[in-house]
């Protein structure tokens, strides 16, 4: 077990820009493999169901990692892992276009899904340590972080996508993301995680309150939220450029725009989530947000026009911003630590359905008519929202 340092004021600045740039980091290399993935689905000749199996390696890989990371950063600190992670992250991202068949593929995605599960649960787990230290809710400045670095890699992805190889493309993501790991890197070693001892306290409190049958079940209900909510941010990464390209004729550089404008718009919703929360409470901005995301998923999935298919993409990243967050805390509030953790469990369950499910479906019916079951999932997660209203204040 790693010791926490005693809480410092003057590294807490220098450890918030760190941890903030480690965040951006993770968006923008996941969002420049995701601009880059109709160009390697060609380079392979993979159908969509082929397609759709080998994504489900970023998934799997992500979730296997998950579950080992916490105890990595338990035993070795959330810090190094954090950067370890950030480091395999980048050089894997350079992988996916060296594969020449569906097979190969999905087993470098898997790795390249291990890295991005690991660095995700190493830098939440330093960000949770440093909102503690600092005694304010920052949390979703760093989740915005992370949107806007998707927002950037895709932007920058569909300029380069006509001039640059996914090859030379993912080689250039990879030397940024070793460049930035190597500077915000060193801030992030040159301290320990600080955490308050009043909070490993609480955390132990909240572990060893019992919880009745009716919550551990409003628990699940909870992260039958975050599964839909995650189900339908897997599918516009992965499916979304493809769409655009393959249903409405886009170039791939105006194709790559689809899944920028939906970190773009996801990035908006969580800069204004805490805002939000307090004018409409839990309750109303869930339903909210998942009635805007449904009915924006239906625009960018059916709309016969590439800019009415824009248009609804960015009105899904504002319906969905903040519902996993929320789901999350109603699930803590009710069952604490475990609570969290059972909901997040279940939530990316949704990134390992959705891939293959986008991709069997498109092959039965066709993308269009796949991409609307995240409006479905988004209309389901607004009614059990308001369905367990009463569950928890707002």
């Amino acid at each position: 077990m790693v010791p926490h340092s005693v809480v410092p004021d003057r590294p807490l600045t220098r450890l918030r820009i760190a941890i903030t740039a480690f965040f951006a980091l993770d968006g923008f290399v996941f969002a420049g493999w995701v601009v880059r993935i109709p160009a390697v689905k060609h380079q392979t000749g993979a159908s969509a169901g082929a397609l759709g199996l080998a994504l489900l390696g970023v998934s799997a890989g992500a979730v296997i990692t998950m579950m080992l990371t916490g105890r990595l950063c338990r035993r070795f600190g959330s810090h190094p892992v954090s950067v370890a992670c950030a480091a395999l992250l980048s050089l894997s991202v350079v992988l996916p276009p060296l594969a020449h068949s569906v097979t190969v593929l999905g087993l470098v995605l898997l790795l390249f899904g291990a890295a991005y599960g690991g660095a995700n649960v190493a830098m939440n787990s330093a960000a949770v340590d440093l909102v503690a230290a600092l005694r304010r809710p920052v949390m979703p400045g760093f989740h915005a972080a992370y949107s806007l670095g998707g927002m950037l890699g895709a932007g920058l992805g569909g300029l380069v996508a006509g001039q640059l190889s996914p090859s030379r493309h993912l080689f250039a993501i990879a030397v940024v993301g070793l460049l930035v790991t190597g500077v915000a890197g060193r801030a992030l070693l040159r301290e320990a995680a600080p955490v308050p001892p009043e909070r490993a306290r609480e955390d132990a409190s909240a572990e060893r309150r019992p919880a009745g049958t009716h919550a551990r079940g409003l628990v699940l209900v909870f992260g039958l939220i975050a599964l839909c909510t995650a189900y339908g941010e897997g599918a516009l990464a992965d499916w979304g450029a493809l769409h655009l390209e393959q249903d409405l004729d886009a170039r791939p550089g105006t194709a790559a725009l689809g899944y920028s404008c939906f970190a773009l718009a996801m990035t908006i919703g969580r800069l204004s989530g805490t805002a939000l929360l307090e004018r409409l409470g839990r309750t109303r901005t869930l339903v909210l947000g998942g009635t805007t995301a449904s009915l924006g998923m239906l625009l960018g999935s059916l709309a016969p026009s590439l800019w009415a298919a824009l248009l609804g993409f960015a009105v899904t990243g504002l319906g969905l911003a903040n519902i996993f967050p929320v789901a999350l805390d109603r699930a803590g509030a009710l069952a604490g630590a475990s609570g969290v953790a059972a909901a997040s469990t279940l939530g990316y369950g949704g990134l390992l359905l959705g891939p293959p499910a986008i991709g069997f479906m498109a092959d039965a019916y066709s993308l269009p008519t796949a991409l609307t079951s995240v409006a479905a999932l988004a209309a389901v997660a607004a009614l059990i929202g308001f369905a367990t209203r009463r569950a928890a204040v707002g």
